[in-house]
């Protein structure tokens, strides 16, 4: 009878922990355009269009209360970040993209409760929504695509992930 009702405390126990849990709510974009006018730039600013979309991500985030910015080491990530950050008052951190799961098991100990930016690159950005544990919302994402915006809400194991469109649409290229 004793270990019946130690095991039913636990198991009650259990069930309070696994309600208890915060929830991690992560947006994860891919950096706004970038100028091309120097294709040796390795490292170049955005472009007028760019700076409109990093405008359209402050005003499409900036009621969310956001508690930390992440982006990689690049002009063109952290100006993708820089309106939001400059009227939330948070510094941007950056991650390296490399090593993206140092990163995301970090934010799933210590960030429960808490509302994160994730800023990366067209070949990162659906990887860091994996490794959040969600499912990839597309298969790939193009030079071209720069409006997607991916909301995560992380509750223990469980991820849901939704994809949104922000800012103006990508112009159309010719062919």
């Amino acid at each position: 009878m004793k270990k019946v009702l130690v095991l039913l405390v636990l198991a009650v126990g259990l069930q309070q922990t696994i309600y208890a849990q915060k929830v991690l709510k992560v947006w994860v974009v891919r950096h706004a355009e970038k100028d091309t006018k120097n294709p040796k730039d390795q490292d170049p600013d955005l472009s007028e269009i760019g700076a409109k979309r990093a405008e359209a991500l402050k005003k499409e985030l900036k009621g969310q209360r956001i508690d930390s910015i992440f982006s990689t080491d690049y002009k063109r990530t952290k100006l993708t970040g820089f309106p939001l950050a400059d009227i939330t008052g948070i510094n941007i951190k950056t991650y390296d993209p490399s090593k993206v799961d140092v990163l995301i098991k970090s934010l799933k100990m210590n960030a429960q409760g808490k509302k994160i930016l994730i800023i990366g690159h067209s070949n990162t950005v659906l990887e860091i929504i994996e490794a959040f544990g969600g499912k990839r919302p597309l298969d790939k994402l193009t030079d071209n695509d720069y409006s997607y915006l991916f909301s995560l809400t992380i509750k223990g194991n469980k991820v849901d992930v939704k994809t949104e469109k922000y800012g103006d649409k990508e112009p159309v290229r010719e062919l």
